[in-house]
């Protein structure tokens, strides 16, 4: 078409040619204009959602703070700092938002939105800042310091992620020039795209606010689980020793808590002085009393969730000239479980293990000196009672009784990849990853298999998977979903090894896609 003489009627094809062209580049740019207003759309409803959850979380805190200040209104400091800082700037951002768009008839009409004039005539003079340009640049300054110093050292990984993501240092193109921040990402933008990066910038907000808030209050609980905060407790496997006998026993771990503090405590009808709770713990101090069996009972209160939970205290002492009191233990804390297989150590203060008879529906003797496996699968109620006899050297009879609950296992916890709840996980690794099922803070070592599971895309059919880890079907579902879209594992099947029973329901997991 370029050379040589051409004939009239060659032009004119030549000339449509070039007009089909441009009507091809300009429905492409209309095309794309849609796809960032789209984009925006997206990230808009993603903003909306992370506000509720953060400010659900917060309020969360605030509730805990007001229970157990000592533990957390340091948190809550903090994270009120955090909250105004990122507050400042995204209300900023959204008002800026609100005039970029404010001359539009229709601001949703994203195929107009291709000048970029607003924004180079608010920000740009020539090659230079205007104060508007400066007060932008200034304001992301301000919230990428602001969090630095609310943080500190403490949270290092959350600190230097901010100021990646908030970085206004100059910017080195494709093409190897220098630019500075706001030239780079701003200058000669259509509209739409400049009001998507707006939008970005506020999810970057919203998700360095949630982030600070969970991370703080999972160092806090990891520290709370720290070993530092056990005591070594030492437990006599009876009450009393005769002279010449060896000591036996056994020595516990007991979690202390220096800062929790109960708002009310009873013992024995009479209500403990404030002095009397101390560092995490309640000190006892009242006659013994006569020979004989004697009980204490009681009660703790604390305030959580906004309302008053009682524990029971329940215990007995003897007060006697020769030992008549049983030594009853649970190995696994003081509830037996059904389903399973429970440890249980009993034996008489100064009775020989030979000696000691111990009945219960589901007792069973096992090897070992005072131990025994209950099973409560077919017992009926919520309670079971052993009765322990024992015989004195002289001939003698004494007995004891104690009273145990029977409690369900727990509902076991959906995993993927060993994280469970809400989990952000990049599309690639969530098809090799294998999902799984525990038991949250459960003595009990009962390992779970996953059999199947049921694996929804957002917008697409629920798919029925056997086994722990997702088929094609669930995969060729998963490369559909967009960046950011939500997948649920739910009707998790799951058998725990040595349990006799149907476990309960598994709870789910939400997944979001981070690619």
């Amino acid at each position: 078409m370029a050379g040589g003489k051409l004939s009239a009627r060659q032009k004119m094809i030549n000339l449509m040619y070039l007009i089909f062209i441009a009507m091809l580049a300009l429905n492409m740019s209309k095309e794309v204009l849609s796809a960032f207003g789209l984009m925006n759309e997206k990230l808009v409803e993603s903003n909306q959602a992370a506000t509720e959850r953060n400010s659900d979380f917060f309020a969360g805190l605030e509730q805990q703070a007001g229970e157990q200040p000592e533990k957390f209104r340091p948190l809550l400091n903090q994270a009120s700092q955090v909250q105004s800082l990122a507050s400042d700037l995204n209300s900023y951002i959204a008002d800026l938002k609100g005039q970029m768009t404010s001359t539009l008839d229709d601001p949703t009409d994203y195929e107009i939105m291709d000048k970029g004039d607003f924004l180079d005539e608010r920000f740009f003079i020539g090659d230079k800042l205007k104060p508007e340009g400066q007060e932008f640049l200034d304001k992301i300054a301000t919230f990428r310091n602001g969090i630095a110093n609310v943080l500190g050292d403490d949270y290092k990984g959350i600190v230097e992620d901010v100021q990646e993501k908030f970085s206004t240092d100059p910017v080195t193109n494709s093409e190897g020039n220098v630019l500075e921040w706001l030239d780079y990402h701003y200058k000669g933008f259509p509209l739409v795209a400049s009001l998507t990066k707006m939008t970005q910038l506020q999810a970057d907000i919203k998700t360095t606010e949630s982030e600070v808030m969970s991370t703080m209050l999972q160092g806090k609980l990891k520290i709370e689980a720290s070993l530092t905060n056990f005591d070594a407790i030492v437990v006599p496997d009876k009450t009393a020793f005769f002279s010449g006998e060896n000591f036996t026993g056994t020595i516990i771990l007991g979690k202390k808590d220096n800062t929790l503090r109960a708002d009310k405590v009873v013992v024995n009808g009479n209500e403990l002085p404030a002095d009397a709770m101390q560092a995490g713990q309640t000190k006892l101090n009242f006659p013994a009393g006569a020979v004989g069996e004697r009980e204490i009972n009681g009660e703790f209160q604390f305030v959580e969730g906004g309302e008053t939970i009682s524990i029971p205290i329940k215990s007995s002492y003897a007060v006697v000239p020769k030992p008549n009191s049983a030594t009853i233990s649970a190995d696994k804390m003081n509830v037996v479980y059904r389903g399973v297989q429970n440890p249980m150590t009993i034996s008489f203060a100064g009775v020989s293990d030979n000696n000691v008879q111990a009945n219960a529906q589901g007792l069973t003797k096992v090897s070992g000196v005072g131990k025994y496996v209950m099973d409560v699968t077919n017992v009926k109620g919520r309670e079971v009672s052993i009765n322990v006899t024992g015989t004195l050297p002289d001939g003698d009879k004494v007995s004891d009784r104690a009273t145990f609950r029977i409690k369900d296992l727990p509902k076991p916890t959906g995993t993927i990849r060993g994280e469970d709840g809400n989990v952000k996980i990049q599309r690639g690794s969530l098809e090799i990853s294998t999902v799984g099922a525990k038991f949250d803070d459960f003595d009990f070592d009962l390992p779970i298999t996953v059999k199947g599971f049921k694996f929804k895309v957002f917008g697409q059919p629920t798919i029925n998977v056997r086994g722990n880890k997702l088929d094609e079907r669930a995969k060729a579902a998963l490369r559909k979903a967009k960046r950011g879209s939500d997948v649920q594992i739910f009707d998790i099947e799951a058998q725990a090894q040595g349990v006799s029973i149907l476990l309960k329901k598994v709870s789910p997991v939400l997944i979001e896609l981070t690619n």
